[in-house]
């Protein structure tokens, strides 16, 4: 019977139980291989167990850090006896790979090795003040606009810049993307297709016909007016640079958008979500399950019960959030504007539950997800996954919809509305009022009850029997008709039964006498 393998009390311990357990017969005898603990500099210990603390309170899952993480972070500085200050980033830290490799090691496993090693190369740039590495490719100009006029590509170049200005700063790369990715879908088309080659080559028609390509391929209404403003503000720009621009191109009509209502969730939908969130929080056992369930259920009750747009619960700093007062603030928002934000009492709970979890964390963000800022892509991947499983259709921006709906059916004025979400204009908020206002449903009932009343119009009965004067009523009209003899007497017949009934004030007989008769 094998005996189960020791386990090490400290980090450093366990790494050097790892090497003495490692299978390393495949390598070859002057292959190089780490050092046990006891031959490195001390503070290279002491960064492993920094390590190990940052991988776990980031969300990293136990099992995976400790088999995985740790040890490849290990073999680096086993291979490197040098103060971690010293260490190459790249050079020494691949020699860890190496190592792997060397060992004979399986595709899969090099593969978790390699993520391993990732994770501890951005440990090392968080631990010497380098911060992140960006992930944005930046968007080379001179590659994407061959073929284009020089003048244009120049004059395009000053507008992004003007442009830029007010560009959220965590949004710049992206917008670049989005301006660049715009303009040169306009302009290839008019160079290329129409001929522009110089301003005064532009025309009218020539704006006209992009409008009807850009439908053909299939665009909204919406994305093509959104393309014709955006040229119209080039256009503008130029003018104001002296150039001669004939006023019917800043004139072309933009498409009828159709008149859409704001989609939102009904407050069973929410209910379902939220029971779902609170469902996966009280159900998570291990540490990073319950990590992931408290930040998700932060990020719904904000992105609900707040109205915040995606980017706005990305870029939220601790600093923002005053748990006492029960508000955040909004720094940098949409157009560059901040804005104050009230927080529930529900809200401020969850807020504070994910808080002692995330602990103090690698950065000022509220929200992090394996110790890096939270990114749009994975805010919407967690509510439409939720959506999914109690069968609701939902994105973070319906959430936001919703939230003003629904303050707006509970009476909340307009106004404060307006300010709560942050809109420039009250006519974008007033959209809300038409997609399903109680209050004016609530005034148009109350309102039409009393039409009623003053108007004095009798009740409905609700088997639908007439009343005896209605019934006296259509019997002399019937007799000022000129009727067969027959039916003339029995008309005469009723009617004088009706009169005995209305005498004796026996209303119940009525049906029956009609019925009779």
């Amino acid at each position: 019977m094998m005996c189960p393998r020791p386990r090490g009390r400290t980090i450093a311990e366990r790494y050097d139980l790892s090497l003495h357990y490692a299978r390393d017969d495949r390598l070859l005898p002057d292959a190089p291989r780490p050092r046990p603990t006891k031959y490195w500099p001390k503070e290279n210990v002491e960064l492993l167990e920094r390590f190990h603390a940052w991988l776990l309170g980031g969300g990293a899952c136990e099992y995976s850090t400790n088999i995985i993480y740790v040890p490849i972070a290990g073999h680096a500085l086993g291979l490197n006896l040098k103060p971690h200050e010293q260490i190459d980033l790249e050079t020494d830290l691949n020699r860890a790979l190496e190592y792997v490799r060397a060992k004979g090691a399986g595709e899969d496993w090099r593969k978790a090795c390699r993520n391993g090693l990732e994770r501890f190369r951005r440990f090392l740039r968080l631990e010497r003040g380098l911060g992140e590495v960006s992930k944005e490719k930046p968007f080379n100009i001179a590659q994407n606009t061959r073929g284009l006029p020089a003048w244009l590509v120049s004059e395009l170049e000053r507008f992004q810049r003007l442009q830029q200005r007010n560009w959220r700063t965590a949004r710049i790369e992206l917008n670049i993307r989005r301006f660049w990715s715009t303009h040169l879908c306009i302009w290839r088309f008019l160079c290329e297709q129409r001929g522009v080659l110089q301003l005064v080559d532009l025309k009218r028609q020539h704006i006209l016909d992009y409008l009807d390509y850009r439908m053909d391929s299939g665009r909204s209404v919406t994305g093509v007016n959104s393309e014709l403003h955006t040229l119209c503000a080039f256009l503008s720009f130029l003018q104001e640079e002296g150039y001669s621009i004939p006023q019917a191109l800043l004139r072309v009509p933009g498409l009828k958008p159709p008149d859409r209502l704001p989609k939102y969730l009904t407050d069973e939908q929410v209910r379902l979500l939220r029971d779902d969130f609170e469902a996966r929080v009280a159900q998570a056992r291990l540490n990073n399950h319950r990590r992931d369930a408290l930040l998700n259920r932060a990020i719904f009750y904000l992105l609900w019960q707040c109205g915040l747009r995606t980017g706005e619960v990305e870029e939220l700093r601790l600093e923002d959030l005053e748990m006492g007062e029960r508000k955040l603030s909004v720094r940098d928002g949409k157009g560059r504007k901040d804005r104050i934000v009230y927080l529930t009492d529900t809200t401020v709970q969850v807020l504070q539950e994910y808080l002692v979890m995330r602990g103090a964390g690698s950065g000022d963000h509220v929200f992090l997800y394996r110790n890096a800022p939270l990114k749009k892509d994975l805010v919407h991947a967690r509510i439409k996954s939720a959506g999914e499983r109690v069968g609701v259709k939902v994105y973070p921006h319906r959430l936001r919809h919703t939230c003003a709906t629904q303050l707006l059916n509970a009476g909340c004025r307009v106004t404060s509305i307006q300010r709560f979400l942050g809109h420039k204009e009250l006519g974008t908020t007033m959209i809300y009022a038409r997609a399903l206002d109680q209050t004016v449903a609530d005034d148009y009932f109350k309102a039409m009850e009393k039409v009623e009343q003053e108007l004095a119009l009798p009740p409905i009965c609700s088997d639908q029997t007439p009343s005896m004067n209605q019934m006296l009523a259509l019997a002399d009209s019937l007799m000022d008709n000129h009727l067969p003899l027959e039916q003339a007497e029995t008309l005469r017949l009723l009617r004088s039964g009706l009169m005995f009934l209305k005498e004796k004030e026996s209303y119940s007989d009525v049906k029956v006498l009609v019925d009779t008769v």
